[in-house]
């Protein structure tokens, strides 16, 4: 069985899984590069940790079907637009690639949230 074919999960279920994967990846590369450039990114580490984290975590609820997964939605949703607007206010490549991935995630993850 391919990975992109969860039985219970429909296309919304499959894009919000795939945008979570999205995120959590992004986060993780920014949390890294954000390490070496000082106390002043120290927000934007944090935050992206949450992310990586809940988007992750978010993904797997989603697909092993967890009838959680639309509350845990909701607060990925939350923390994805706070880690946007964070990363926004960052010139450096690696913020600017999580404030631009970081809005899709939340809008999928609100649509599973509300489904």
């Amino acid at each position: 069985m391919a990975l992109d074919k969860l039985e219970h999960a429909d296309e919304q279920m499959q894009e919000c899984i795939d945008n979570c994967l999205d995120a959590a990846q992004v986060c993780e590369w920014c949390a890294d590069a954000c390490a070496g450039e000082g106390e002043e990114m120290a927000r934007c580490i944090r935050l992206c940790r949450d992310v990586a984290d809940i988007a992750s975590l978010h993904a797997r609820w989603m697909a092993r079907n967890s009838g959680y997964h639309a509350e845990l939605g909701e607060i990925c949703a939350d923390l994805c637009e706070e880690c946007a607007e964070e990363c926004e206010q960052h010139d450096h490549e690696h913020c600017q690639a999580c404030a631009e991935i970081l809005p899709e995630c939340a809008e999928s993850c609100r649509e599973m949230a509300s489904a």
